[in-house]
């Protein structure tokens, strides 16, 4: 077993050397796919963090009816923490809510100032569904509790924003699709090209008995070779390209609700995520390639 598993590797490196032409097309064609892909998974995986970020800080302000007591307001927080999407509720008492509103104003927010005695403010509370697309369906339960006045939580807005990340989600993960499909069935015809240069040799090897997985190890391996290769070149751009742009944006987008994902272990994920393609897009050219030709 040992021994024809170092035949079929050496058999492997010999065919990819042999057809050094058609190698060096087949591994470009991987490159420059995994370039793309590479480059896609960023952009999605940064951008889905991004859109994890924002969806998490999506919250529902309840308003408290100003006749409400301390125990009507202890019974209305009871009453949202009994909501099964509910993850988490917080007292902002309207003190609170006024200097807030007066530090989001800036120089014209000190006009409000002059209501620190007499607020007109609500005390609110503050919700956070533990699914932020459970946000609309919280809203309306909490619409219906006693004493609660108002409740707000931008609907429009909270909607658009989910939409438009769902959009981007299913647009980038076709698009990698797509391109993963576009590098395998390039594999896949240069894998048929070597295999009819080797007909001969391969009906030979079918005549004095070789079974069909014996004739198939070589160009398995031929294909993992040939993925493995085609992710090294897309992987160091990634790292240096990723390095360089985190080191220029970080200090940028400090305080910004656009938060890059940290270097490490970002980029080791990326890697690990380009391999594994790269060498399934081998495999699986080979192995179609190959399994069309046995069943001739």
């Amino acid at each position: 077993m040992i021994n024809a598993l170092g035949r079929h590797f050496r058999e492997s490196l010999k065919s990819l050397a042999r057809n050094a032409w058609m190698t060096f097309a087949s591994v470009s064609a991987v490159t420059v796919t995994l370039i793309l892909v590479g480059t896609f998974l960023v952009i999605m995986m940064n951008l889905n963090h991004v859109a994890s970020n924002l969806e998490n800080d999506v919250e529902i302000r309840v308003l408290v009816d100003v006749t409400a007591n301390e125990e009507a307001q202890a019974k209305l927080k009871s009453d949202i923490e009994k909501i099964s999407q509910v993850e988490s509720v917080v007292f902002s008492p309207k003190e609170k809510e006024l200097d807030n509103l007066v530090e989001s104003m800036g120089e014209e927010g000190r006009s409000f100032e002059l209501f620190e005695q007499n607020n007109p403010l609500n005390d609110v509370f503050i919700v956070k569904a533990k699914n932020p697309q459970d946000t609309s369906a919280v809203a309306e339960k909490l619409t219906n509790i006693e004493n609660a006045s108002k409740v707000r939580y931008g609907q429009d807005q909270v909607e658009k924003l989910f939409k438009a990340i769902s959009v981007a989600r299913n647009i980038g993960l076709g698009l990698i699709i797509g391109l993963v499909f576009t590098a395998m069935f390039l594999i896949s015809n240069t894998i048929k090209i070597t295999i009819m240069a080797r007909q001969r040799e391969i009906e030979i090897m079918r005549l004095v008995g070789a079974t069909n997985g014996f004739i198939r190890w070589p160009f398995f391996l031929e294909g993992l070779f040939l993925g493995v290769f085609g992710a090294i070149i897309p992987i160091v751009l990634i790292v240096i390209g990723y390095k360089s742009l985190y080191t220029w944006a970080l200090p940028k987008l400090q305080g910004s609700f656009i938060e890059f994902l940290p270097f490490n272990p970002f980029v080791f994920q990326v890697s690990a995520i380009l391999i594994c393609i790269g060498a399934l897009i081998g495999i699986w050219g080979s192995l179609m390639s190959v399994r069309k030709f046995l069943r001739a």
